[in-house]
């Protein structure tokens, strides 16, 4: 290919970058302030949709349209990934509650191994020699600072992905693999249905908890413990990505 040629191409490669740049950048504040919702205070939007923008760019450039994805579900993919990264670089999310969710997760799973069923509430609180309402409680205070974002602990201290993917670029590359993709989209087929309600009417429709209370003839505060729960109840089903 000849200098003019590559001058040419780049520049048009450019031109595409700045045009997918300009049109999802409104996605970048979308995301952030859906993720606001459930994150501490002391969290910024600013600094969600500064990192986001990254996350946008970064996707404008290496997007490759015969992956099979929208450049929309791709991006989306890497704008909260890059969010997520910028939340965890803050250390905001106390041990405890990594601690807490790593122990439900496991009673989760040990009892769905038993039953061949869904774990149910009093279940799970009664393994932890807790009351149904200490249980919700616990619930309760996790998603408060929880997101479904795969960045929860495995027993190593690493995130799901960081196990998974190394020496990829950042969390949210795990949803790149068929395999895992696959695994996860049955593993919310299979959840309760009013957990995987909660599920699609907050990633799929992006209702806020309030929303969906309405919605479902609950308390924003209950929904929250129902998220929370899904989340940790995914984790459990998806412990081989975890702890291969």
């Amino acid at each position: 290919m000849s200098g003019l040629a590559m001058y040419v191409a780049e520049k048009k490669r450019r031109n595409n970058t700045d045009e997918l740049v300009t049109q999802h950048a409104p996605l970048v504040k979308r995301i952030a302030y859906h993720l606001m919702g459930r994150l501490p205070s002391n969290i910024q939007a600013d600094d969600l949709i500064q990192a986001g923008m990254i996350g946008l760019l970064e996707a404008a450039r290496n997007y490759d349209e015969n992956q099979g994805a929208s450049f929309k579900t791709y991006a989306g993919i890497r704008i909260r990934g890059a969010m997520l990264d910028e939340i965890r670089k803050n250390d905001w999310v106390p041990r405890s509650v990594h601690k807490n969710a790593r122990e439900i997760a496991q009673i989760v799973r040990g009892i769905e191994n038993k039953t061949g069923r869904d774990a149910r509430d009093r279940e799970i609180a009664k393994e932890m020699s807790l009351s149904l309402e200490e249980y919700h409680k616990l619930l309760q205070s996790a998603s408060g600072q929880r997101i479904f974002s795969f960045e929860d602990t495995s027993n190593d201290g690493k995130s799901m992905a960081e196990t998974y993917a190394d020496d990829r670029t950042g969390p949210f590359d795990l949803l790149q693999s068929e395999g895992f993709r696959q695994q996860l989209i049955d593993a919310i087929a299979g959840l309760p249905e009013r957990e995987r309600l909660v599920m699609a009417l907050y990633y799929d429709e992006e209702l806020n908890l309030r929303e969906i209370g309405a919605i479902i003839g609950v308390s924003e505060s209950r929904v929250s413990q129902i998220h929370s729960q899904a989340v940790i109840r995914l984790q459990a089903r998806l412990a081989e990505w975890v702890n291969p």
